[in-house]
């Protein structure tokens, strides 16, 4: 029988039990709280996952009792340590999108101009909405008083992407709102802004600079 093969999930946990022993339930908070953004997993998964990382010697198991709970604590091994570090040795995979709302712009020529203002205004909304706990996270951190503040440089460089991320998310739903208020009623109709084709292209050149 192959022994169980090691995901990024299981990488992932491992990095957390590297800062300190957690509880299965600690970790499926922490995964969410600290991970989630990049890194979503449904619970069920997270779980299951201590379980192979005990089972290969990556971590251990203590049972333990709090007032008439009973719950498992799982800490990191050495050997959890030198393969959570040959991990981090190896580059990693780039991120990979998934954002239904573009889908749906994408074909909006099949809907009307209302059902595309919507979709823009509930991406802009979502920014929004998804920056409230960014903020409140940096401005926590920023202050100095933010959970695990000695991991802040680590901690720091994923909450400057994900500033950035809803940013720009906010920013672009902002110039698609223009665009479809200029298109008809009918938006197979629509014609594209010869002048806003020309800003992506010379904006595509980016990497050239």
């Amino acid at each position: 029988m192959s022994s169980p093969r090691l995901t990024g999930t299981s990488y992932a946990l491992l990095g957390l039990l590297a800062v300190q022993p957690w509880s299965t339930y600690e970790l499926t908070r922490q995964m969410d709280r600290s991970l989630g953004r990049m890194w979503p997993r449904a619970q069920s998964r997270l779980y299951d996952e201590p379980k192979k990382l005990v089972a290969l010697g990556l971590a251990t198991a203590e049972n333990e009792v709090v007032g008439r709970r009973p719950r498992t604590v799982y800490t990191i091994t050495p050997t959890g340590r030198e393969a959570l570090a040959a991990w981090l040795r190896q580059p990693g995979q780039g991120p990979v999108l998934e954002f239904e709302q573009l889908v749906q712009l994408s074909f909006a020529e099949n809907g009307t101009r209302e059902d595309a203002l919507r979709t823009v205004a509930a991406a802009r909304a979502w920014a929004e909405q998804q920056n409230v706990e960014n903020l409140s996270a940096a401005q926590e951190y920023a202050a100095g008083d933010g959970p695990f503040q000695h991991r802040a440089a680590q901690g720091m460089l994923a909450g400057a992407f994900f500033t950035e991320f809803y940013a720009m998310v906010a920013e672009w739903a902002d110039w698609a709102d223009e665009q479809v208020r200029a298109w008809p009623e009918d938006p197979a109709q629509a014609v594209a802004d010869p002048e806003a084709l020309a800003r992506i292209a010379e904006r595509a050149e980016w990497q050239r600079e």
